[in-house]
């Protein structure tokens, strides 16, 4: 295999690959091997037709298209290792030569990772943050536990209300004929949660478990299916079952039930302590966000598009995987949504620049201030990794490869470069609002 980089404006390349003609001999025979059971010829039995018959019949090229696929899962990666090219961004693949006989040639556009003209990133001023807990925010930890605790009970003696999850049976029609992905059966659906379109969630309150309700909506204007945009539906609905929440009592038996605590009291008092850890780990998050967002702004790069359209694929990709342990399918949730997977792209695509332009920011700074990690530090992370999968440390090793290690490397000398930036800054008050000056002034007034 040989490799030709090309670059190309915007930090983009255009890699040229050329696979052997031998090669391309062994990916044909593949290419037959894996269709041959599907293709069945007069005095054959099927599976059993020659290949030199079926490229005979159906033309030489029959088995290229398969043949292709094989040779550039089989050589892409290799041949990015080659190049030497720090891709960031997934290939747009074209195919300019193959043929039997002759070598294989395609091409791979790509985005390469850009250089980074670092601003000031040692003393960067970041706002101080009081990390103070008050009394509300205790009782409000105390009723999200004893929200936590409740237990669901089935409703019988009244009808729906906002907050209750109605047991539905669902079916959606426009002009009296059912639409595709309207229909869903025993769907748990909170009321109140306004994950259904319009006014869905709020034409079964007052309803009772048992009735069959017909629910009038109309889909949004910019709905992500263009023959329901706009329009309005008729949806039958079948209310089974009504369930609500019910709240435990406040008081040193609840403490007992969901702590290590005798009493109300120590409860709450170890729920502020907590609450004061967790205030200072998000005013710890929040400071480094502001001094890497500061540093970002004083320096200097040029993203290529390919890099931001792989972040937002992947990033929709998560939220996806996060959809589907909710027990609702991509698909449904654009219906519901009214978003189109260009949107939810769009939505995702700020998001996506601030994630590539910190990565390679602090990339380039763990590399000017020389940062390195050692190989005993590796060990240590895969360890943890290995305790969070319940796994064992040494399985885990053997299982990772150079690129998982050295991706292990990588996000700890971005941890060990945020740690630099954190160490330098300085800390200011917060500005007051005029609404905080004149109250302080009124209280002066009356002192």
């Amino acid at each position: 295999m040989s490799v030709q980089v090309e670059n190309l404006e915007k930090n983009m390349a255009k890699l040229t690959i050329e696979v052997p003609a031998e090669e391309v001999e062994k990916a044909l025979q593949e290419a037959y091997n894996k269709e041959k059971n599907k293709i069945s010829l007069p005095g054959f039995r099927k599976g059993k037709v020659p290949r030199n018959m079926i490229e005979k019949m159906y033309g030489p090229a029959v088995f290229y298209e398969e043949a292709a696929n094989i040779l550039i899962q089989a050589n892409y990666a290799a041949a990015v290792e080659e190049s030497g090219a720090d891709v960031v961004s997934r290939p747009t693949i074209d195919v300019t030569q193959i043929e039997a006989g002759k070598p294989f040639i395609f091409t791979a556009e790509v985005a390469v990772r850009p250089e980074v003209e670092l601003g000031k990133y040692l003393g960067v001023q970041v706002t101080k943050i009081d990390t103070s807990v008050s009394d509300a925010e205790v009782e409000e930890a105390l009723e999200k536990e004893r929200n936590n605790n409740s237990r669901t009970v089935a409703v019988t003696d009244r009808p729906v209300a906002v907050g209750d999850t109605a047991i539905i049976d669902f079916e959606g029609f426009i002009d009296g004929v059912a639409f595709e992905g309207g229909k869903g059966e025993n769907h748990p659906l909170e009321i109140g949660s306004h994950s259904f379109i319009d006014t869905f969630e709020d034409q079964l309150v007052g309803k009772n478990a048992g009735d069959e309700v017909e629910v009038n909506v109309t889909f949004p204007e910019e709905y992500q299916a263009k023959d329901l945009a706009g329009k309005p539906a008729v949806f039958k609905v079948k209310i089974h079952e009504v369930k609500a929440k019910e709240l435990p009592e406040l008081n040193d038996e609840f403490a007992q039930d969901v702590s290590e605590f005798d009493t109300l009291e120590e409860y709450k008092a170890d729920l502020r302590k907590n609450l004061e850890v967790q205030k200072e780990n998000e005013a710890k998050r929040t400071k480094e966000d502001e001094a890497i967002k500061k540093i970002i702004d004083k320096s200097k790069m040029e993203i290529p598009e390919a890099m931001i359209k792989t972040q937002c694929e992947s990033m929709v990709n998560e939220f996806a995987q996060r959809i589907a342990q909710s027990g609702l399918s991509m698909e449904q949730y654009m219906q519901f949504s009214g978003l189109t997977m260009e949107k939810l792209e769009e939505q995702v695509r700020p998001e996506a620049e601030t994630r590539i332009k910190s990565s390679l920011v602090l990339e380039q700074i763990a590399k000017d201030e020389n940062i390195e990690v050692s190989d005993d530090e590796v060990k240590a992370e895969v360890e943890k990794m290995a305790k969070a999968y319940g796994m064992e440390a040494d399985k885990l090793m053997e299982y990772l490869g150079d690129a998982e290690k050295a991706s292990i490397k990588r996000d700890l000398s971005v941890t060990k470069a945020v740690d630099l930036i954190m160490e330098n800054v300085k800390e200011r008050a917060k500005p007051k609002s005029k609404k905080e000056k004149e109250a302080e002034a009124e209280a002066k007034a009356e002192a």
